[in-house]
């Protein structure tokens, strides 16, 4: 899989591609990734890649010959990559997104700077606007690390075991169960004794009851709209009884 990253500031994205499983994902030839420089597509001596907005106001916005230049140039690298303007105007990225792009051929990442990009580029060569979250940071290159490693972990052959990124927060609609190491007794808390009995069936019923758990107390809107299995209503069921027994 291809990913380029179209910034003013590749410095800030090489050392990123250089270390942990991305790079390790590049040395096993499961994803090819590099940066490019705007600048290098812009004119005049000082390569300028942003002008003042017409209409007056605040700030700069990024110029369309030198982005549309770097968009073609990075068309060619990777010719059936989606085209993806990082911006927060975007819509917002999941891991239900992540695992759409983990299916593509490739991504080409539209880094923004200043006010934003000129319109006619969001217009004409934009495939997707996509949002990292509801704030504005000062240019898109971080919000391109973000959905790079979301998508990088999801491609096969990436990360240690093969069910790991199927069994991720999110990737079931739950959040992931707790998780233990040694030591066994860390400041006076012990790992559960479930895990320690090498009980499989009991360990996986333990892990599930866990992750709802979690993600009733730390995201109960993931359970709004969820189809419960029949486990899981089973798991909700005593834990209603135990509450009823609790307040009664």
């Amino acid at each position: 899989m291809k990913f380029v990253v179209l910034t003013i500031f590749p410095e800030m994205i090489n050392p990123f591609l250089d270390n942990g499983m991305i790079r390790l994902a590049a040395e096993r030839g499961i994803i090819d990734a590099r940066a490019m420089n705007i600048r290098d597509f812009a004119d005049g001596k000082h390569r300028v890649t942003d002008d003042k907005p017409y209409g007056g106001g605040c700030g700069m916005v990024m110029k369309p010959e030198p982005l549309s230049r770097a968009i073609h140039a990075a068309s060619e690298v990777a010719p059936t990559a989606r085209r993806i303007l990082m911006t927060p105007q975007g819509r917002p990225f999941d891991q239900a997104m992540a695992q759409k792009f983990a299916a593509s051929d490739g991504l080409i990442f539209i880094c923004g700077r200043y006010e934003g990009v000129d319109e006619r580029i969001c217009m004409d060569q934009v495939d997707d606007e996509v949002s990292i979250g509801d704030y504005v940071m000062t240019g898109g290159e971080l919000a391109a690390m973000v959905v790079i490693d979301a998508v990088t972990r999801l491609l096969p052959g990436v990360l240690g075991g093969e069910e790991s990124a199927e069994k991720d927060s999110f990737s079931g609609g739950l959040l992931e169960h707790a998780h233990y190491t040694r030591p066994y007794n860390f400041g006076g808390k012990c790992v559960p004794d479930v895990l320690m009995s090498g009980n499989h069936a009991e360990i996986e019923k333990w892990r599930r009851e866990t992750s709802l758990i979690r993600t009733f107390l730390k995201r109960p809107d993931l359970l709004e709209q969820r189809c419960f299995s029949s486990e899981e209503k089973k798991v909700l069921t005593e834990w209603c009884k135990r509450i009823e027994d609790l307040v009664g």
